[in-house]
């Protein structure tokens, strides 16, 4: 779908070059779109004619929809060529340009999404926008072909109404998430306050949050487990165990290849957007695991090692390590996650007669099923116990899992015969940088060296292809067509870039005791703090603080991101990184700075419930001593004690193994060499445990119920 030529195509526009899958698969449209850049203002102004901005995704669906019918049409096409410079820019490429035109747009209409459509002053400032518009006037919307004419026509004919209008939008861009220095106190109460707010928008029913549509909320859902463990809260537990639960259990989830869709249509977790993004699956990938690590459930462990399978099969580059960006919910405009459904006939063509039966109960596959476009097909999901089901049917318990467990793979290998959802072998640096903490999490906690490694290889890819080694970091690792050797464009780390790599970095040393991993967190937070913090109102900007020459369109207006949307949100990860690097180094400054940070937002943040699980977090880290868990030695004991010491989710815990010859100065960072060479070495002992809190590290535990006890004090 995406690198099909239109049959109204003349040639390729000015997108051949580009290097992104969105951007390219629009390369042979009969409109002549301009990537986002220089050369696209300057024809705005020297032709006087407004720009079109048209903002989506490779994952987008409607984005693809308004291709086809829009955008590949003719005499649309004519319209617009005519009539404005068109710029079309990926959003997981440049979400700097997107977050700015999305708060422009909600201003005008009180929507956001993909695709973004936005008429703009040829400098850039939006005087008009919506979402998808249709062809023709339907949906309740207007036609874009009248809705073009006329965006022409005001700009011609009423130009001081468009001028007045992008003003005050501009206006409405630049208050968008600027509310940093309206300070306030960091406390526990703060943080039981934001959690409440999340649990009061729980659906005990069905689990998440609020109606229908229903997004994963990650950071609010550790949010409400670290809530839980620290407070023996109850309702945060059931609220977290519930929600976890119900997911897994739902057709938002892809019950037989392992992974979640980007989100539910309606509150039960049933039909979902079918595209597959690399972000949420890292972020509820490690709440399964802490699920796991917390509570011991096994179906939560289960759906933490089915996610990585598939991660592993489809998402990942086996050879040189990296994580690719998202995976289509689509084969073409005619389906709707068609490759992921199934019809009951479909079912009976590739399994016997017990395995349908069972299939079709546990999966409630019927012939009336759940999509609107073709009520035939179903979409998996879970509507009993295995257990219930068996009963349902008369056969034991054990019998039901191993005939269901044969039914899935025959399934999952027909469907993999299908065309397979395009994916897009992007690898951006924020998003690795998840992964790489979330695959280093789970393979501490699962017991999966397979995934250390990879995780390990990936972060070393990350650092050597988009990092300078001093302040310069990239948004992009490598691009889907790089081995072509085609030229791509080097775009600047966004402060999320750099912030979640930080954490990764820490990740990486804890994993492994590399010191060159810590070295990087180090410089990596230097550069992070001299491009991006604004030590007057003392948060951090999402750009850098100065930039070569003006900024382009709405990319001069200042942002200070507070809330996740969804990934966890700028400053809260910026200000979590510099609290775990300073409880390693020791440097006092990196704490000042993420207590400015979470101070500068502590009286607007309580009105972002569900949206501030990452400040939240950030704030416990703040709040509670850190508690680092070093484990020396190696062999089997060594990583029994390591097992016990990661059992129970704590955010400001940390647990890492060293052998005995890093025990010396330069071996480990500095505060934590300082704090542990006060304490001598067990005698005769080749593995133990120092548990450090604070500043403060106890004697030498050799035995694991001692060190249990240990880490439960407090």
């Amino acid at each position: 779908m995406h690198d099909e030529v239109s049959s109204a195509a003349s040639g390729p526009n000015r997108l051949d070059d580009s290097a992104s899958s969105y951007l390219r698969s629009a390369r042979h449209q009969p409109v002549q779109w301009h990537p986002w850049g220089d050369e696209a203002f300057a024809r705005a102004r020297a032709d006087d004619k407004p720009i079109l901005l048209d903002i989506g995704a490779v994952w987008c669906h409607w984005c693809h929809v308004m291709d086809r019918e829009s955008y590949e049409d003719a005499e649309t096409a004519r319209i617009i060529n005519e009539n404005f410079v068109a710029v079309k820019v990926d959003r997981d490429e440049r979400p700097d340009v997107d977050s700015r035109y999305q708060a422009g747009v909600q201003a005008i209409s009180g929507q956001g999404g993909w695709p973004l459509t936005a008429f703009l002053t040829p400098d850039g400032r939006p005087y008009f926008g919506g979402t998808y518009f249709p062809r023709d006037d339907r949906y309740g919307r207007p036609g874009f072909g009248r809705v073009l004419l006329t965006m022409a026509q005001v700009w011609k004919e009423r130009r001081e109404e468009a001028l007045d209008t992008a003003a005050s939008v501009m206006s409405a861009i630049e208050q968008s998430e600027t509310f940093a220095g309206r300070g306030g106190e960091v406390s526990p109460e703060l943080v039981d306050e934001i959690a409440g707010a999340m649990i009061s928008q729980f659906d005990p029913r069905n689990g998440g949050f609020g109606a229908q549509p229903k997004f994963p909320h990650p950071a609010a859902l550790d949010l409400l487990l670290q809530v839980a463990m620290n407070r023996d809260g109850e309702q945060a537990r059931d609220v977290y165990l519930t929600t976890l639960q119900k997911m897994a259990l739902g057709g938002v989830y892809d019950q037989l290849g392992g992974g979640f869709h980007r989100y539910s249509v309606d509150e039960r977790w049933v039909v979902p957007h079918f595209e597959k993004m690399l972000y949420d699956n890292t972020e509820l990938l490690r709440n399964y695991v802490h699920g796991f690590q917390s509570y011991v459930r096994e179906d939560f462990k289960a759906v933490a090692n089915h996610m990585m399978e598939w991660l592993d099969s489809t998402m990942t580059d086996r050879v040189r390590g990296g994580f690719y960006a998202s995976q289509d919910a689509d084969i073409s405009l005619d389906d709707d996650g068609d490759y992921f459904t199934w019809t009951l006939e479909e079912a009976r063509a590739v399994l016997n007669p017990q395995e349908l039966k069972v299939a079709a109960l546990y999966y409630d596959i019927g012939e009336l099923g759940d999509m609107q476009h073709d009520p035939a097909r179903n979409v998996l999901h879970v509507k009993a116990t295995a257990e219930e089901a068996a009963a349902k049917i008369g056969i034991a318990p054990e019998e039901f899992s191993q005939v269901l467990e044969s039914a899935r793979r025959k399934m999952l290998a027909a469907r993999e015969q299908r065309a397979t959802p395009f994916v897009d072998r992007t690898l951006y640096t924020g998003w690795n940088a998840m992964a790489v903490t979330a695959y280093l999490e789970a393979g501490r906690v699962l017991r999966n060296p397979q995934a250390i490694s990879f995780a390990l290889l990936t972060l070393r890819r990350l650092l050597a292809e988009a990092w300078s080694g001093a302040d310069l970091l990239l948004h992009v690792i490598a691009y889907a067509d790089q081995q072509e050797g085609r030229a791509h464009p080097r775009i600047e780390g966004t402060l999320d870039d750099y912030a979640f790599t930080i954490h990764a970095c820490l990740d990486g040393w804890f994993a492994s005791a590399r010191m060159e991993f810590y070295q990087a967190a180090t410089v990596l937070a230097e550069a992070m703090i001299a491009r991006f913090y604004d030590r007057g109102d003392k948060a951090f900007y999402d750009t850098p603080v100065t930039t070569e020459g003006a900024a382009l369109g709405a990319l001069g207006a200042r942002r200070k991101p507070l809330q996740d949307s969804p990934t966890p949100a700028g400053n809260p990860t910026a200000a979590s990184a510099l609290l775990r690097l300073e409880a390693l180094s020791g440097k006092a400054e990196y704490r000042e700075i993420a207590e400015d940070v979470l101070e500068s937002f502590a009286e607007i943040v309580k009105h972002f419930g569900l949206y501030a699980g990452s400040y939240g977090l950030a704030a416990e880290r703040l709040l509670l001593d850190p508690i680092q868990v070093v484990i020396v030695g190696s062999g089997a004991e060594a990583a029994r004690l390591e097992a016990l010491a990661v059992a129970r989710y704590g955010v400001n815990k940390s647990v890492m193994r060293v052998g005995t010859f890093r025990m010396s100065w330069g071996g480990v960072p500095e505060a934590l060499s300082e704090m542990l060479m006060n304490v001598p070495a067990p005698k005769d002992k080749e593995v133990w445990a120092m548990v450090c809190r604070g500043r403060t590290c106890l004697s030498p535990i050799t035995d694991g119920e001692a060190l249990l006890r240990a880490l439960e004090v407090g």
